[in-house]
């Protein structure tokens, strides 16, 4: 028996590649990867990316001519511009789906599923594995952006911001290098915010906020140990005015998640989301350094399939 069409697309994906990820090491890596997707029985054509954001041209144009099925090759970026390629989707369109090559600089979504990065990933590929994943969107005041890991501002988005400008180049060691250094000019501010379970804006100042779908960023940093990919709800995480002996104290709680707990830390799992700010921040999104005048964010419950 032939197999049917229907079948032969459940078996294709797209893999958009960003071939600058780590510094050149994902274009050498991916071959072998590659091979062994195909032997597994995995149709997989090949899109590499030429400049920032060219995933999402992509990812945009392959979808509207029928591609369903997607690899995102690099790092959390390259899955962020995907997304963005894809969404927002027209009425009544077929859901993606997400897989991964985890061969970039950051990893963190996939960590929500394994510590075992590519093995796992390929697993999951080769094993069919998919689940439905909630999409975060975004309304500031140049757009929509939409994300499946976290948007941060203040302290955390600091660090990103200083090592992404800075310090791009230097691995890990620039990233605790800028820790150190967003800790030298320690800055607490009000970023006034109501979640949809409050009815007031909270303007108190604050070292910073996050607002997730997964549980990881920076890699290692389980700053949400709360929040479920699929839950239909935003994990908002707010971390009061600490000083800066008490941020260095308590710096490693915020790799096992423990930061929860602090007295000057909330964390809630709400469905929307209102900003007033009075101009644009500074901003992480799924590992990208954005400059955004945030609106409002909610949530596309199950929007996406993640193979994972």
């Amino acid at each position: 028996m032939q197999p049917s069409a229907a079948s032969d697309a459940k078996l294709r994906f797209l893999a958009i590649v960003n071939p600058a990820a780590a510094g050149g090491k994902t274009g050498k890596l991916l071959g072998p990867a590659l091979e062994a997707l195909r032997a597994g029985g995995l149709e997989i054509q090949v899109a590499e990316t030429v400049g920032p954001m060219d995933a999402s041209r992509i990812a945009r144009e392959a979808y509207a001519r029928g591609e369903r099925q997607f690899i995102a090759v690099g790092g959390d970026g390259t899955a962020f511009e995907i997304v963005n390629g894809l969404f927002p989707l027209p009425p009544g369109s077929e859901r993606p789906v997400l897989g991964f090559l985890p061969l970039g600089t950051g990893n963190s979504f996939l960590r929500d599923f394994s510590h075992r990065g590519l093995d796992h990933a390929m697993e999951s590929l080769l094993a069919r594995r998919r689940q439905p994943c909630d999409v975060l969107r975004l309304r500031h005041s140049q757009g929509v952006l939409h994300y499946i890991n976290l948007l941060s501002i203040g302290f955390s988005a600091d660090v990103a911001t200083l090592r992404e400008r800075r310090f791009a180049g230097w691995g890990e060691a620039g990233y605790f290098i800028s820790i150190f250094l967003t800790l030298a000019r320690f800055r607490r501010r009000p970023f006034p915010v109501r979640t949809s379970s409050s009815a007031e804006f909270d303007r108190r100042p604050c070292l910073f906020l996050t607002f997730s779908n997964s549980k990881f960023t920076g890699g290692t940093m389980m700053i949400a140990p709360h929040a479920v990919v699929d839950s239909g709800k935003i994990e908002f995480v707010r971390w009061g005015p600490i000083g800066r002996l008490g941020l260095i104290r308590n710096l490693s709680t915020l790799y096992d998640g423990t930061h929860v707990n602090h007295p000057m830390a909330e964390r809630r799992a709400v469905e929307r989301v209102e900003f007033d700010l009075e101009g644009p921040v500074d901003a992480m999104v799924d590992g990208e350094v954005l400059t955004l005048r945030c609106e409002q964010l909610d949530v596309l419950p199950g929007a996406i399939d993640v193979v994972a």
